[in-house]
């Protein structure tokens, strides 16, 4: 739920050497980890609670009972080259604690994709790696919900060889399709991805939802695991409940590249779902597109009182750390103790609130023959906007003032038709008479 007073579990994937407080120096180059982007011989690995160091002897992690050994440190350093897709997908595929649990179209299938599940990073296609997009300078990577976002910089190759990889038109401009094709009258106001993405995890299931009020269960006072369907837990008794699921359609919103979201000062409504981050952007707003989100949702702990969410210590720091959660399985102590440690205030009473977190869907670009039919969207039935409102959609909305108007001009122009078929069969007739 937060890296504070968890750091030592986090920096698994948050890089960095030795980040297992609140007094590690982020000033400090030699504390950060080059080898876990740059090392291509695919056996340098983070001990999962060494706090972003590798094992330094053969090490076993209770967590999943593996042996972690040193790293050949020369054999490492020596391959050192251009981020693979291993280097990112090793974090960015498994973030949150397992394969496809955060992103719902980052997983390891994208490993080795075939171009039916990502034209770009097909291996049978283009073959892509992650650093085709996702370009850098100077170490500050490209990308679309930082600081600068994507429709600032809206520039085809074409326009600028120098511009940023990280729109869609940045390779294929905003003229996509073949000259006339009505597709490019979309480009305005709907992202490429809304059409070219028509579902994700449609490989390797994504955790849907996560549920953490009903973790702390046990059997035979053990906690327990239990798998459902496609083999993923649907129960853990250190994590709760969770939804896993396949072949998901996306829910849209406006989005113009920015994100906002919320923080454990901010204040909160427990009778409301409380919505962690949400997309900026609005249909009156020029660079907003509609745009493909999965929801995640849940259950998250908040203060009753103080009316926040709250930060729980999750991971234990030692044997005799009764406070952590995964120890004790207190939620009052954990709470309590995370809380402080972020020097932050505790009522000492908490319940638990629905979430709602969203991440955007920009991989696993199907083939054109596979993108989304124009009746999914322009239909009166429940279409993937149906959820969109405040424009009027040609098929899915009605207008009775402008309907009836058109109506007329049809039944006046059918009936014109008639009338006038009508006088010419009979002027015809008069005239073989004559």
């Amino acid at each position: 739920m937060n890296i504070k007073s968890n750091e030592a579990r986090c920096t698994s994937c948050h890089a960095g050497y030795g980040w297992k407080g609140n007094d590690f120096n982020f000033a400090d180059q030699t504390k950060v980890d080059c080898l876990v982007c740059h090392e291509q011989t695919g056996t340098y690995k983070k001990f999962p609670a060494g706090g972003g160091n590798p094992a330094p002897k053969a090490m076993v992690f209770k967590g999943n009972g593996k042996t972690y050994h040193p790293p050949d440190w020369n054999k490492v350093a020596q391959s050192v080259g251009r981020p693979a897709r291993k280097n990112c997908g090793i974090c960015h595929f498994f973030g949150g604690g397992g394969d496809g649990v955060k992103h719902g179209d980052l997983d390891s299938s994208l490993m080795k994709p075939n171009k039916t599940l990502d034209v770009h990073m097909g291996v049978d296609g283009q073959n892509f790696d992650c650093v085709r997009c996702h370009s850098t300078s100077l170490h500050n990577i490209a990308g679309r919900v930082y600081t600068t976002p994507a429709s600032e910089h809206r520039k085809s190759l074409i326009q600028d060889d120098l511009a940023t990889k990280i729109t869609c038109e940045s390779c294929h401009s905003n003229i996509p399709h073949k000259e006339d094709a009505k597709a490019n009258d979309h480009t305005d106001k709907v992202a490429c991805q809304s059409c070219h993405i028509p579902a994700f995890a449609r490989v390797n299931p994504t955790k849907m939802r996560w549920d953490w009020s009903t973790a702390g269960k046990k059997k035979d006072g053990k906690p327990y695991t239990e798998k459902g369907e496609f083999g993923k837990p649907k129960y853990d008794t250190k994590k709760g409940d969770f939804i896993w699921a396949k072949n998901v359609t996306p829910e849209y919103f406006w989005f113009n590249g920015s994100i906002e979201h919320l923080t454990v000062k901010d204040t909160i409504d427990p009778g409301n779902t409380v919505r962690i981050n949400q997309p900026v952007g609005s249909r009156d707003d020029p660079d907003s597109r509609i745009f493909p989100f999965k929801v995640h949702r849940g259950k998250l702990p908040y203060d009753k009182v103080n009316k926040n969410l709250v930060i729980p210590h999750l991971f234990p720091k030692g044997k005799d750390d009764k406070d952590a959660y995964w120890k004790g399985f207190n939620w009052d102590k954990a709470i309590a103790y995370g809380m402080e440690y972020a020097g932050l205030q505790y009522s000492g009473e908490y319940d638990f609130v629905e979430t709602e977190y969203v991440f955007p869907s920009t991989h696993m670009v199907a083939p054109k023959e596979n993108s989304v039919a124009c009746i999914e969207c322009h239909s009166r039935s429940e279409g993937r906007l149906a959820k969109l409102s405040g424009f009027y959609m040609p098929s899915r909305d009605r207008f009775r003032v402008l309907d009836t108007i058109g109506w007329i001009v049809v039944l006046g122009s059918l009936a014109g038709v008639l009338l006038h078929g009508l006088v010419r069969i009979f002027i015809l007739k008069d005239r073989k008479r004559g």
